[in-house]
């Protein structure tokens, strides 16, 4: 008989899709609706009372903040009905709060599962980020690289021009000579102005979204939801902490972080197996979006196990009460 207490992830993974899929449903009503704050509260409310229903001693590790800034889903909230086995718990309940305001693609729902003390505690502060799909030798690009010679190795270890490489890059003005860098080789980007787990998840199916490489500065919590993807999709991440004052390294020191010039690797980050769920809120080059219908409302998710590497698409189609 399997120990009620273990981390079967196959039992739990529906779950974590039923999870996804609510946070999604409850932020429909508001795309393009011009509201951040209350598509992301709908998402929120619906996360967390799906995952208060799952048989899961669960603690949030990546969330909404601290607890004083966040009263649901906050770093360190315990979720689930407290019987079953102990878990980590990662979530974004929407990732793309703009881009769902104003109906524009790539918004997301964001969960990650992982058995307790696996997920590291990612102090909310920025991350430099650098990601590549499958198939490629370890070393091929590396942090201490400029952006041009990663962009060269990777077109090298492809075995096509530099030109026929593509970059993600979350469009900031702190990223505008970078930009010009990976330009200057003969690279395209594609500018992504919101989202960038996603933005990392489109290296892992290049052939699908023509994305090859993700490169740039953005929020540390994501990045360790960006790299649970990749533990599933299969690719490479890597990942630096940056601190812009000493309140922010005593954030870190909290999380028990203390070197601080550390480069993290897609296993540091996430260092056991660990399952991930998305849902599609607006369409975009990963998943379809909420679709609307006369009595019908249906989205698609992706349910990936890392102890597996499945990476499952599905489609929930449910009436409208």
């Amino acid at each position: 008989m399997a120990d009620a207490n273990q981390f079967h992830d196959r039992l739990l993974s529906l779950g974590l899709a039923r999870v996804s899929e609510a946070a999604a449903l409850a932020s429909a009503a508001l795309i393009g609706r011009g509201d951040e704050k209350a598509a992301d509260q709908a998402a929120v409310n619906a996360m967390r009372d799906q995952l208060n229903l799952l048989d899961i001693a669960g603690v949030v590790v990546i969330g909404e903040g601290e607890r004083d800034e966040a009263p649901m889903l906050f770093i360190g909230e315990e979720v689930g009905t407290g019987k079953g086995p102990a878990v980590d718990i990662a979530l974004d309940p929407l990732e793309g709060t703009t881009l769902t305001a104003k109906d524009m693609p790539n918004a997301l729902t964001v969960i990650a599962m992982a058995p307790r003390g696996t997920l590291l505690h990612a102090p909310d502060v920025y991350m430099e980020k650098l990601a590549i799909g499958p198939g490629y030798k370890p070393g091929t690009v590396t942090m201490t690289m400029s952006p041009s010679e990663r962009v060269s190795a990777l077109a090298a270890a492809k075995g096509v021009s530099t030109e026929n490489i593509t970059v993600c890059v979350l469009e900031r003005p702190r990223h505008e000579e970078m930009i010009k860098e990976i330009r200057s080789t003969g690279a395209s980007i594609r500018l992504i102005t919101d989202g960038d787990v996603a933005g990392v998840m489109h290296c892992a199916e290049p052939e699908v979204t023509g994305i090859d490489m993700y490169m740039g500065s953005g929020g540390a919590p994501e990045g360790v939801l960006a790299a649970a993807a990749l533990k599933c999709m299969g690719g490479q991440f890597f990942g630096k902490l940056l601190f812009r004052n000493d309140d922010e390294k005593a954030r870190a020191r909290k999380a028990g972080i203390n070197n601080f010039d550390r480069v993290y690797t897609r296993d540091d980050l996430v260092r056991g197996e660990v399952i991930f769920a998305a849902t599609g809120v607006t369409s975009g080059s990963l998943l379809a979006g909420i679709k609307r219908e006369p009595g019908w409302v249906t989205t698609e998710t992706l349910l990936m196990r890392s102890k597996t590497g499945s990476v499952r698409r599905m489609t929930y189609r449910s009436p409208v009460k």
